[in-house]
């Protein structure tokens, strides 16, 4: 349906749209995808609220995008995505200084860190991966409904693969802690998150899922040379060409989601998981998604645990 592939950058797939007047609102802008995804909206004239856990390498990320964008309206906010008490804090913030948010692009993550907890006891990579963007969104719902067409993009993986939720252990209480398996839940958490999103909000919200594509970013800091060894072979078995795990290059690796907070087309898609800047098809490879992603009962029932584990009613 695109013209774009696993080559572009997010500048090409906004080559030509002007964006002057609308407000995306962005975490995990301290560095990589959400930097970029940052300066290239900025570029089209956008106002970028950046949303990071450190303050400091906010500013510093800032500052590069106005290098590179001079004129660029930016504004700097934290938010640690792993104490509920910081999401809720920000979105009275966000409430006082915004009067509305036109696109939310969730892109702040953690990947395959050692076993801990957030700071409400939830463990890390579901945690904040999954019910802080959850617990954000829904703080944040008064200020998109303000919108005209809002948009909620929220970053997946192509790691959702490795293993659905587990809605009767979703915090590793009894079962022995694996961060692979840990990632794979959360992933498939945000897409799960996503889909549920779009149907509640039928045509008055259009909420995407995304697989960026492997790249070389902060997120994988945590990983040793075993998990990269393992996260290669896990590609190379499940690509129907055997070339395996193809990594992109950061403009690339920003395009799926720069492409899925833009384009009007994708009104048509609501719900849908996006890849290499298409609509995702079900298959192995990179970019193929698993059998267990696009079913509603689980949706719905990820949805309300999420509720009660947030301690929010997500009023849509």
């Amino acid at each position: 349906m695109s013209s774009f592939s696993r080559e572009s950058t997010a500048e090409e797939v906004v080559d030509g749209l002007d964006l002057s007047g609308q407000i995306f609102m962005i975490t995990g802008t301290s560095s990589g995808l959400g930097e970029e995804s940052a300066r290239v909206l900025a570029a089209r004239g956008a106002r970028v609220a950046m949303l990071a856990r450190n303050a400091e390498a906010n500013v510093e990320a800032a500052d590069r995008v106005h290098s590179s964008v001079p004129e660029a309206d930016l504004s700097m906010h934290q938010v640690d995505l792993s104490d509920l008490a910081s999401v809720e804090s920000f979105a009275a913030e966000a409430a006082d200084q915004f009067d509305r948010i036109d696109v939310l692009l969730n892109n702040a993550g953690v990947m395959c860190c050692p076993f801990g907890r957030t700071a409400d006891g939830f463990e890390m990579q579901f945690g904040t991966n999954h019910l802080g963007h959850f617990a954000l969104t829904a703080r944040l719902m008064p200020l998109l409904r303000q919108a005209e067409s809002p948009r909620v993009v929220t970053l997946s993986s192509g790691g959702h693969r490795i293993s659905d939720v587990d809605l009767e252990d979703p915090n590793f209480e009894t079962t022995p802690y694996d961060p692979w398996v840990s990632y794979g839940r959360s992933k498939t958490a945000n897409i799960h998150f996503a889909a549920e999103l779009a149907r509640r909000c039928g045509d008055e919200l259009v909420s995407l899922s995304v697989h960026p594509g492997a790249i070389p970013t902060k997120l994988g800091r945590h990983m040793t040379k075993e998990m990269i060894e393992g996260m290669r072979q896990r590609a190379k078995a499940s690509s129907s060409s055997g070339q395996g795990l193809q990594y992109k290059t950061l403009e690339s690796g920003a395009a799926t989601q720069v492409w899925a907070a833009t384009a009007p087309e994708l009104a048509d898609h609501n719900g849908k998981y996006l890849a290499d800047c298409n609509v995702a098809e079900p298959g192995t490879g990179e970019i193929g998604y698993a059998p267990h992603i696009y079913n509603p009962p689980i949706e719905a029932a990820l949805w309300e645990l999420s509720e009660q584990l947030v301690g929010l009613k997500f009023d849509t």
